[in-house]
């Protein structure tokens, strides 16, 4: 019995070594598999989608206007996103980014655990994971395509700097409202640029990115809102335990105000600035409008956005009072003479219907509106001008803008700047030249001084029977045209045709000539 026991004993053992040395050898050659598998890994390019950008559209004193490309997306160094902005996101997603190997065992688990116990939703991804996963890999869900998003990312941790990774996390991740990137989502969100973000707004950006489309509504839905100011201080509570912020800024942290989303319905009048200034900036920089937009530009133009929204404004409550099937048409421009900087560009009511730009294109009747001017010598481009019936509204305003400067034509021009990753690339500068003549400029100095504007008034038909109306004012600083005409609009079987302006045209004309003379842009500056 004995002998039989020992047999069985050495049985066992041999059998305990062969199985120790079976799942060593397994082990070795897991391990040896995933080796090679590391060196044949090759880190891809980012998708063509993660590194195009739009351009972005800024009025004269740096509000977003709006974008143009197919992503709303704009790279930012590290070095222009603060501290507290990338020590928040770091809390939201990652906190040991800093420290592991670009996969985190312990996050997984501990997003396990948080989901299990209900707790605040926590990524099992590292940054690193979630920059491979969305900029260099397909969006397949497989268990290969894991495994090879686990390799990409230990093999980008060990070839590039944490800082690299992240600024490429913060270039690519998706923020909601159509923001890909933290420099977009600055501007959706808030209203400025990433270099700008206080601590509480780069706290709320943070918060955001785990669940994008539901917060994108933020501020404008109560429960949306709450449920994101939840998250918010969750965010705050994780920066002071790591040391990011002192405990009197978490104290003192008060949840941002955001912007209004969806965005009100100011985007048709938009389109017709950017519509003139994309065209300008391309052709100033010599590329197609194509490129412009994919091209990650800035450009700042000379609209100045709150003068332009009152025009709009004023035009659509004269517009509601209007008999049925008559259409008004406005087109109203406000340069500055003597530089020819755009302040005011309305072409249209909403660009969604009408994408023809009135005041710089529409050929109206002009009748007497160009009297001032009758037998006088013009220079270029303004030659033409008195014997043309039709003349743009653009090229009117530009004959006042250089009586209001003297004498001198200046081009007219929509952009002052354009920048591309923090590098000016162009800068405006008046082209200017007199056209004309010393006894109408002599006339026009002793106008051309702050104070009551200069107006002349002109137009085609007279009374009732009124087909246009033409308004011409100017300062020394702000030189403005408004041209009015209404038309039945075209139906089934019936071409458009010319309508009589209604009794109420004057007082339009009054009140937008009273909306751009009080506002900043034609104000004198004290001092």
């Amino acid at each position: 019995m004995k002998r039989l026991l020992k047999h069985l004993r050495r049985r066992r053992g041999r059998w305990a070594r062969r199985i120790l040395g079976t799942l060593l050898a397994l082990c070795l050659a897991l391990v040896g598999t995933v080796w090679v598998a590391y060196l044949l890994t090759a880190v891809p390019e980012p998708h063509p989608e993660t590194v195009s950008q739009s351009t972005v559209f800024l009025d004269a004193e740096g509000e977003y206007l709006g974008r143009r490309g197919p992503v709303d997306r704009q790279d930012v160094s590290l070095a222009q996103v603060p501290r507290h902005v990338q020590d928040a996101v770091i809390a939201a997603e990652n906190r040991s980014f800093r420290t592991d190997s670009g996969v985190s065992p312990s996050a997984i688990v501990r997003a396990a655990v948080a989901t299990l116990s209900g707790g605040e939703r926590q990524g099992g991804s590292t940054i690193t994971q979630q920059y491979v996963k969305n900029a260099l890999l397909s969006p397949e869900q497989s268990l290969t395509r894991k495994a090879r998003e686990a390799l990409i990312s230990v093999k980008l941790d060990r070839t590039r700097s944490k800082d690299s990774i992240l600024e490429g996390y913060l270039n690519t991740v998706y923020f909601g409202r159509g923001a890909a990137g933290i420099e977009s989502a600055a501007r959706n969100y808030f209203g400025v640029d990433a270099e700008d973000l206080t601590v509480s707004q780069g706290a709320a950006l943070a918060a955001i990115i785990n669940r994008p489309t539901f917060y994108e509504r933020t501020g404008s839905d109560t429960k949306v809102t709450t449920t994101l100011q939840k998250r918010w201080r969750w965010v705050l509570d994780a920066m002071r335990s790591a040391g990011s912020i002192t405990p009197a800024q978490r104290s003192s942290a008060a949840f941002p105000a955001f912007r209004f989303y969806p965005p009100g319905d100011t985007d048709g009048q938009r389109q017709y600035l950017i519509d003139a200034a994309a065209a300008e900036a391309a052709r100033r920089l010599g590329i197609t409008q194509d490129q412009l937009a994919r091209g990650g530009y800035t450009v700042r133009t000379t609209f100045d956005l709150s003068t332009q929204y009152a025009v709009s404004e004023r035009v659509r409550q004269r517009s509601a009072g209007l008999p049925k099937g008559t259409k008004l048409h406005a087109a109203v421009i406000a340069m500055v003479p003597g530089d020819g900087a755009v302040r005011v560009l309305y072409g249209g009511t909403d660009y969604a219907h009408q994408p023809f730009n009135d005041a710089l294109s529409g050929a109206v009747e002009a009748g007497t509106a160009l009297r001032p001017f009758s037998g006088l010598p013009l220079g270029a481009p303004l030659t033409e001008l008195a014997s043309t019936a039709a003349p743009t509204p653009l090229t009117v305003a530009s004959a006042y803008a250089s009586a209001a400067a003297q004498g001198t034509y200046a081009t007219p021009y929509t952009v002052q700047r354009i920048t591309r990753g923090g590098d000016t690339v162009y800068t405006a500068r008046p082209d200017r030249h007199r056209v004309m003549g010393s006894v109408m400029a002599a006339a026009a100095a002793k106008y051309a001084v702050p104070g009551e504007p200069v107006t002349y008034t002109g137009g085609a038909g007279t009374g009732p029977g009124t087909r246009t109306l033409w308004e011409s004012a100017y300062t020394g600083r702000l030189a403005l045209t408004t041209a009015l005409f209404a038309e039945h609009p075209a139906t089934k079987g019936h071409r458009a045709r010319p309508a009589h302006l209604p009794s109420s045209a004057g007082d339009l004309v009054t009140g937008v000539r009273s909306d751009v003379f009080t506002s900043k842009a034609a104000t004198p500056v004290s001092g």
